[in-house]
Protein backbone atom coordinates (compact mmCIF):
# COMPACT_ATOMS: atom_id res chain seq x y z
CA UNK A 1 0.00 0.00 0.00
CA UNK A 2 1.19 3.57 -0.14
CA UNK A 3 -0.56 4.72 2.41
CA UNK A 4 1.71 5.75 5.49
CA UNK A 5 0.81 3.91 8.74
CA UNK A 6 2.09 4.34 12.46
CA UNK A 7 1.51 2.29 15.32
CA UNK A 8 1.08 3.79 18.68
CA UNK A 9 1.84 1.90 21.78
CA UNK A 10 4.29 -1.38 21.80
CA UNK A 11 3.02 -3.20 24.82
CA UNK A 12 2.59 -7.08 24.47
CA UNK A 13 -0.23 -6.82 21.91
CA UNK A 14 1.02 -3.35 20.12
CA UNK A 15 4.44 -4.78 19.55
CA UNK A 16 3.32 -8.19 17.95
CA UNK A 17 0.74 -5.98 15.72
CA UNK A 18 2.89 -3.69 14.86
CA UNK A 19 5.35 -6.07 12.88
CA UNK A 20 2.72 -7.12 10.81
CA UNK A 21 2.07 -3.81 8.91
CA UNK A 22 5.65 -3.75 7.05
CA UNK A 23 4.05 -6.96 4.61
CA UNK A 24 1.34 -4.21 3.96
CA UNK A 25 3.04 -0.45 3.86
CA UNK A 26 5.84 1.21 2.35
CA UNK A 27 6.49 3.33 5.28
CA UNK A 28 5.39 1.90 8.75
CA UNK A 29 6.40 4.41 12.10
CA UNK A 30 6.48 3.08 15.72
CA UNK A 31 6.18 5.01 18.82
CA UNK A 32 6.11 4.01 21.89
CA UNK A 33 6.52 6.06 26.00
CA UNK A 34 9.73 3.80 26.13
CA UNK A 35 11.37 4.87 23.00
CA UNK A 36 13.66 2.13 23.68
CA UNK A 37 11.52 -0.23 22.36
CA UNK A 38 10.17 1.59 19.05
CA UNK A 39 13.91 1.50 18.39
CA UNK A 40 14.12 -2.47 19.04
CA UNK A 41 10.79 -2.89 17.28
CA UNK A 42 12.69 -1.04 13.90
CA UNK A 43 15.44 -3.60 14.30
CA UNK A 44 13.56 -6.37 14.43
CA UNK A 45 10.85 -6.27 11.98
CA UNK A 46 11.99 -3.12 9.87
CA UNK A 47 9.96 -0.30 10.84
CA UNK A 48 10.87 3.49 11.73
CA UNK A 49 10.92 4.39 14.84
CA UNK A 50 10.04 8.17 14.87
CA UNK A 51 9.18 10.89 17.53
CA UNK A 52 5.17 10.67 18.30
CA UNK A 53 4.64 14.33 16.36
CA UNK A 54 6.22 12.64 13.41
CA UNK A 55 4.12 9.19 13.72
CA UNK A 56 0.58 11.52 13.43
CA UNK A 57 1.65 12.87 10.22
CA UNK A 58 0.58 9.46 8.55
CA UNK A 59 -2.67 8.43 6.57
CA UNK A 60 -3.52 5.52 9.03
CA UNK A 61 -2.61 5.50 12.96
CA UNK A 62 -3.24 2.77 15.07
CA UNK A 63 -3.09 2.92 19.18
CA UNK A 64 -2.70 0.33 21.48
CA UNK A 65 -2.49 1.93 25.14
CA UNK A 66 -3.68 0.74 28.70
CA UNK A 67 -6.79 3.43 29.01
CA UNK A 68 -8.65 5.67 26.75
CA UNK A 69 -7.77 8.68 29.37
CA UNK A 70 -4.29 7.51 28.19
CA UNK A 71 -5.31 8.24 24.44
CA UNK A 72 -7.51 11.52 24.99
CA UNK A 73 -4.17 12.90 27.01
CA UNK A 74 -1.98 11.93 23.95
CA UNK A 75 -4.39 13.14 21.59
CA UNK A 76 -4.32 16.89 23.05
CA UNK A 77 -0.72 17.25 23.01
CA UNK A 78 -0.25 16.58 19.35
CA UNK A 79 -1.39 18.10 15.53
CA UNK A 80 -2.76 15.28 13.58
CA UNK A 81 -2.62 14.94 10.23
CA UNK A 82 -5.87 16.19 8.88
CA UNK A 83 -7.79 13.50 6.47
CA UNK A 84 -6.02 10.69 8.59
CA UNK A 85 -8.10 7.70 10.31
CA UNK A 86 -6.80 7.17 13.91
CA UNK A 87 -7.97 3.49 14.82
CA UNK A 88 -7.66 2.92 18.95
CA UNK A 89 -7.54 -0.66 19.54
CA UNK A 90 -7.48 0.26 23.49
CA UNK A 91 -9.86 -1.58 25.52
CA UNK A 92 -12.01 1.61 26.40
CA UNK A 93 -14.50 3.49 27.52
CA UNK A 94 -17.40 3.84 24.97
CA UNK A 95 -18.57 7.74 26.29
CA UNK A 96 -14.87 8.93 25.73
CA UNK A 97 -14.55 7.20 22.18
CA UNK A 98 -17.49 9.40 21.16
CA UNK A 99 -16.20 12.12 22.76
CA UNK A 100 -12.75 12.16 21.07
CA UNK A 101 -14.25 11.75 17.57
CA UNK A 102 -16.99 14.45 17.65
CA UNK A 103 -13.30 16.73 18.67
CA UNK A 104 -11.40 15.14 15.74
CA UNK A 105 -14.22 15.42 13.44
CA UNK A 106 -13.97 19.14 13.72
CA UNK A 107 -10.15 18.77 12.42
CA UNK A 108 -11.02 15.99 9.25
CA UNK A 109 -9.58 13.39 11.49
CA UNK A 110 -11.79 10.18 11.57
CA UNK A 111 -12.17 8.30 15.07
CA UNK A 112 -12.77 4.28 15.05
CA UNK A 113 -12.90 2.79 18.34
CA UNK A 114 -11.42 -0.49 17.24
CA UNK A 115 -10.82 -3.02 20.04
CA UNK A 116 -9.20 -6.58 19.37
CA UNK A 117 -9.54 -10.22 20.77
CA UNK A 118 -7.49 -12.81 20.27
CA UNK A 119 -4.67 -12.28 23.22
CA UNK A 120 -0.91 -12.38 22.10
CA UNK A 121 -1.09 -15.40 20.30
CA UNK A 122 -3.25 -13.60 17.51
CA UNK A 123 -1.55 -10.78 18.08
CA UNK A 124 1.63 -12.77 16.99
CA UNK A 125 -0.81 -14.89 14.44
CA UNK A 126 -2.27 -11.81 12.48
CA UNK A 127 -5.97 -13.42 13.84
CA UNK A 128 -7.58 -11.02 15.97
CA UNK A 129 -11.01 -9.99 15.43
CA UNK A 130 -11.42 -5.98 15.60
CA UNK A 131 -15.09 -4.63 16.81
CA UNK A 132 -15.61 -1.41 15.09
CA UNK A 133 -17.45 1.96 16.04
CA UNK A 134 -17.24 4.71 14.39
CA UNK A 135 -18.40 5.90 10.89
CA UNK A 136 -18.80 3.43 8.52
CA UNK A 137 -17.51 5.25 5.77
CA UNK A 138 -14.23 5.85 7.82
CA UNK A 139 -14.54 2.11 8.74
CA UNK A 140 -14.25 0.89 5.08
CA UNK A 141 -11.92 3.09 4.09
CA UNK A 142 -9.46 1.60 7.01
CA UNK A 143 -10.62 -2.04 6.95
CA UNK A 144 -7.67 -2.87 4.41
CA UNK A 145 -5.49 -1.67 7.01
CA UNK A 146 -7.00 -3.87 10.21
CA UNK A 147 -7.45 -6.93 7.99
CA UNK A 148 -3.44 -6.77 8.06
CA UNK A 149 -3.28 -7.51 11.66
CA UNK A 150 -6.92 -9.53 12.29
CA UNK A 151 -8.45 -12.26 11.06
CA UNK A 152 -12.36 -10.87 11.28
CA UNK A 153 -12.87 -7.27 10.99
CA UNK A 154 -16.53 -6.33 11.97
CA UNK A 155 -18.09 -2.79 12.12
CA UNK A 156 -20.67 -3.05 15.49
CA UNK A 157 -21.91 0.29 15.65
CA UNK A 158 -21.83 4.06 15.91
CA UNK A 159 -18.58 5.51 18.12
CA UNK A 160 -18.69 3.88 21.32
CA UNK A 161 -20.13 0.49 20.12
CA UNK A 162 -16.93 -1.04 19.84
CA UNK A 163 -15.96 -0.62 22.54
CA UNK A 164 -18.47 -1.78 24.70
CA UNK A 165 -18.73 -4.87 22.43
CA UNK A 166 -15.22 -5.46 24.08
CA UNK A 167 -16.58 -4.92 27.52
CA UNK A 168 -19.14 -7.30 27.27
CA UNK A 169 -17.10 -9.74 25.97
CA UNK A 170 -14.35 -9.47 28.57
CA UNK A 171 -16.99 -9.24 31.43
CA UNK A 172 -18.39 -12.80 30.03
CA UNK A 173 -15.08 -14.06 29.83
CA UNK A 174 -14.59 -12.96 33.11
CA UNK A 175 -18.23 -15.16 34.12
CA UNK A 176 -17.05 -18.25 32.48
CA UNK A 177 -13.36 -17.54 34.84
CA UNK A 178 -15.30 -17.48 37.85
CA UNK A 179 -17.54 -20.33 37.44
CA UNK A 180 -14.44 -22.94 36.01
CA UNK A 181 -12.97 -21.91 39.19
CA UNK A 182 -16.30 -23.17 41.47
CA UNK A 183 -17.02 -25.86 39.16
CA UNK A 184 -13.42 -27.26 39.37
CA UNK A 185 -12.87 -26.84 43.18
CA UNK A 186 -16.02 -28.39 43.81
CA UNK A 187 -14.76 -31.54 41.47
CA UNK A 188 -11.44 -31.83 43.24
CA UNK A 189 -13.64 -32.28 46.57
CA UNK A 190 -15.38 -35.22 45.40
CA UNK A 191 -12.19 -36.85 44.28
CA UNK A 192 -12.80 -36.40 40.59
CA UNK A 193 -9.89 -36.27 37.77
CA UNK A 194 -9.83 -32.76 36.26
CA UNK A 195 -8.17 -33.80 33.62
CA UNK A 196 -10.53 -36.37 32.16
CA UNK A 197 -13.51 -34.20 33.59
CA UNK A 198 -12.30 -31.77 31.23
CA UNK A 199 -12.14 -33.83 28.27
CA UNK A 200 -15.57 -34.60 29.60
CA UNK A 201 -16.74 -30.87 29.29
CA UNK A 202 -15.62 -29.68 26.23
CA UNK A 203 -17.32 -32.14 24.98
CA UNK A 204 -20.35 -31.15 26.06
CA UNK A 205 -22.81 -28.56 26.63
CA UNK A 206 -20.45 -26.48 29.49
CA UNK A 207 -17.30 -26.01 27.09
CA UNK A 208 -15.71 -22.19 26.37
CA UNK A 209 -12.77 -20.76 26.06
CA UNK A 210 -12.04 -20.72 29.49
CA UNK A 211 -12.42 -24.83 29.71
CA UNK A 212 -10.47 -25.31 26.35
CA UNK A 213 -7.85 -22.98 26.49
CA UNK A 214 -7.02 -21.11 29.64
CA UNK A 215 -7.82 -23.57 32.27
CA UNK A 216 -5.90 -26.48 30.85
CA UNK A 217 -2.99 -24.27 29.43
CA UNK A 218 -2.48 -21.93 32.20
CA UNK A 219 -4.16 -23.11 35.31
CA UNK A 220 -3.88 -27.03 35.63
CA UNK A 221 -0.43 -26.80 33.95
CA UNK A 222 0.54 -23.70 36.83
CA UNK A 223 2.10 -21.41 34.01
CA UNK A 224 -0.72 -18.63 34.18
CA UNK A 225 1.73 -16.72 31.56
CA UNK A 226 1.23 -12.74 31.93
CA UNK A 227 -0.52 -12.29 28.45
CA UNK A 228 -3.53 -10.01 29.65
CA UNK A 229 -3.07 -8.65 32.91
CA UNK A 230 -5.71 -9.09 35.62
CA UNK A 231 -5.94 -5.05 36.04
CA UNK A 232 -6.78 -4.90 32.40
CA UNK A 233 -9.36 -7.29 33.14
CA UNK A 234 -10.70 -5.75 36.25
CA UNK A 235 -10.58 -2.49 34.43
CA UNK A 236 -13.10 -4.16 31.37
CA UNK A 237 -15.40 -5.61 34.09
CA UNK A 238 -15.90 -2.25 35.51
CA UNK A 239 -16.85 -0.51 31.63
CA UNK A 240 -19.23 -3.33 31.62
CA UNK A 241 -21.07 -2.19 34.34
CA UNK A 242 -21.17 0.86 34.03
CA UNK A 243 -22.51 0.56 30.36
CA UNK A 244 -25.32 -2.02 32.69
CA UNK A 245 -25.82 0.91 35.06
CA UNK A 246 -26.28 3.24 31.87
CA UNK A 247 -29.17 1.27 30.34
CA UNK A 248 -30.55 0.69 33.97
CA UNK A 249 -31.30 -2.68 33.53
CA UNK A 250 -30.57 -6.11 35.79
CA UNK A 251 -27.89 -7.52 35.77
CA UNK A 252 -26.77 -9.41 38.88
CA UNK A 253 -24.21 -12.08 37.66
CA UNK A 254 -22.43 -9.22 35.81
CA UNK A 255 -22.06 -7.02 38.79
CA UNK A 256 -21.37 -10.43 41.15
CA UNK A 257 -18.61 -11.35 38.62
CA UNK A 258 -17.30 -7.48 38.21
CA UNK A 259 -16.98 -7.26 42.19
CA UNK A 260 -15.25 -11.10 42.25
CA UNK A 261 -12.82 -9.75 39.86
CA UNK A 262 -11.82 -6.51 41.37
CA UNK A 263 -11.32 -8.47 44.76
CA UNK A 264 -9.25 -10.78 42.79
CA UNK A 265 -7.30 -8.20 41.29
CA UNK A 266 -6.67 -6.36 45.04
CA UNK A 267 -5.42 -9.70 46.32
CA UNK A 268 -3.12 -10.30 43.70
CA UNK A 269 0.57 -10.60 42.84
CA UNK A 270 1.99 -7.92 41.03
CA UNK A 271 2.12 -8.62 37.05
CA UNK A 272 -0.28 -11.40 37.07
CA UNK A 273 -2.44 -12.52 34.49
CA UNK A 274 -5.49 -12.77 34.45
CA UNK A 275 -6.03 -16.01 34.43
CA UNK A 276 -4.89 -15.71 38.51
CA UNK A 277 -7.28 -14.98 39.66
CA UNK A 278 -8.57 -18.33 39.99
CA UNK A 279 -5.91 -18.23 42.86
CA UNK A 280 -7.90 -16.20 44.96
CA UNK A 281 -10.88 -18.90 45.51
CA UNK A 282 -7.77 -21.68 45.76
CA UNK A 283 -7.25 -19.71 48.84
CA UNK A 284 -10.51 -19.85 50.11
CA UNK A 285 -11.31 -23.47 49.22
CA UNK A 286 -7.39 -24.12 50.40
CA UNK A 287 -7.73 -26.78 47.18
CA UNK A 288 -4.73 -26.40 44.52
CA UNK A 289 -6.54 -26.77 41.08
CA UNK A 290 -3.80 -28.82 39.40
Amino acid sequence: MTQSVAFIGLGAMGYRMAAHLPKHFDTVYVWNRNFAKAQQHAVDFGTQAVELNQAVQADIIFSCLPTSQDVETLIDTVQIKSGSIWIDCTSGVPEAAKRIAAKLKLQNIDFLDAPVSGQTIGAENATLTFMVGGDVNAFERASSAMAALGKLIQHVGDSGAGFAVKAINNMLLAVNLCSVAEGFSTLKAYGVNLNAALDCINASSGKSLVTENIFPQRVLSREFPLTFALPLLAKDTGIALDLVHQAKLPAPVLALTQSLIQAANLSAEPNSDFSAAIKMYENWTKITLE
